[in-house]
C-alpha cells in the first residue's frame, strides 16, 4: 500500500470493516464530505472495488496484530471506525452457532488489535458497532445505562471505554437494507436501515461526547433520545445514490 503526503488540512479516517453492510454505505458518505477514507479487506478483488470509489484499500487481517499496526501508522487516521463482524449472509439460522464464537472473536481479539494500533498511530477518536437489542430483560424502552444481558458484549466494550481514545460504541438494532438479507424490518425489536445506521457512525466521527448511544427505529424497545440529541441523528435517513 502506498500512501501519499499527507496534507496539511487533510481529515483522515480509517474504516475497518469497509466492504460491510454498514462500512459500504459509511464510506460513500465519508467520500462525499470530503475526507480521505481508508478501507480495510483481506481480499484483492475487494480492494480493486475501493479504489473504483475512491477508498484507499488497506488489504490486512485484523487478527495480525504486527501488520495491522504498521499500516495504521502508515495511514495515519484521524479517527477510527469499527464495523467488523464475521456473521453468515442473511443471518442463516444454521450458521449461526458457528458465526457468533467467530464474532464474539473479533469483538475480543479483533477490537483489541484495533484498539492498539489506532493509539499507534495516534488516532483520536474511535467509533465502534455493537447491538442494541442484547439488554437485560427490564422496563422499555431501554436506556444506554441499561444492564446487557451478556459479560462479553459488556467486556467488548468496556475495551473502547477504558481506551486512551474517545471511544463512541454505537448499539445499533436489527440491520435491515442492502447487504443485510433483509429489504424490510423482520419481525424484531428496533430494527435500523443500514443507511441509517452509517450515517449516524458518520455523524459519531466529529459530533458526540464519548459513551454509548442507541441507533435504532423508535418502536418502544430503545431510547433514541441521546443520539437524536448529541449526534444530530435521524432514524428516516437514506442515501441518494
Amino acid at each position: 500500500m502506498s500512501v501519499d503526503r499527507i496534507c496539511e488540512n487533510e481529515r483522515r479516517v480509517l474504516v475497518a470493516g469497509a466492504g460491510g453492510a454498514v462500512g459500504w454505505p459509511l464510506c460513500n458518505l465519508l467520500i462525499a464530505e470530503g475526507w480521505k477514507v481508508f478501507g480495510t479487506t483481506r481480499s484483492c478483488e475487494r480492494a480493486r472495488l475501493f479504489q473504483r470509489v475512491g477508498v484507499e484499500p488497506v488489504i490486512v487481517d485484523v487478527y495480525d496484530a504486527e501488520k495491522l499496526c504498521k499500516l495504521l501508522v502508515e495511514v495515519q487516521p484521524e479517527v477510527v471506525v469499527h464495523q467488523l463482524t464475521d456473521l453468515p449472509p442473511g443471518l442463516d439460522p444454521k450458521q449461526m452457532p458457528e458465526g457468533l464464537v467467530r464474532n464474539m472473536r473479533i469483538r475480543d481479539v479483533g477490537t483489541r488489535h484495533l484498539i492498539a494500533a489506532s493509539i499507534r498511530a495516534r488516532a483520536t477518536r474511535i467509533v465502534v458497532q455493537s447491538i442494541a437489542f442484547a439488554y437485560k430483560r427490564g422496563q422499555q424502552p431501554h436506556m444506554e445505562g441499561d444492564p446487557l444481558e451478556s459479560d462479553a458484549l459488556c467486556a467488548f466494550e468496556q475495551q473502547v471505554i477504558e481506551s486512551p481514545l474517545e471511544g463512541l460504541i454505537l448499539r445499533y438494532g436489527h440491520f435491515y437494507g442492502p447487504g443485510t438479507g433483509f429489504d424490510e424490518p423482520h419481525h424484531v425489536p428496533a430494527p435500523v436501515h443500514v443507511d441509517a445506521a452509517a450515517d449516524a457512525a458518520r455523524r459519531a466521527l466529529v459530533h458526540g461526547e464519548p459513551g454509548v448511544y442507541n441507533v435504532a427505529e423508535e418502536d418502544g424497545a430503545v431510547d433514541i433520545g441521546k443520539a437524536r440529541a448529541l449526534l444530530g441523528w435521524d432514524p428516516a435517513f437514506r442515501l441518494n445514490i
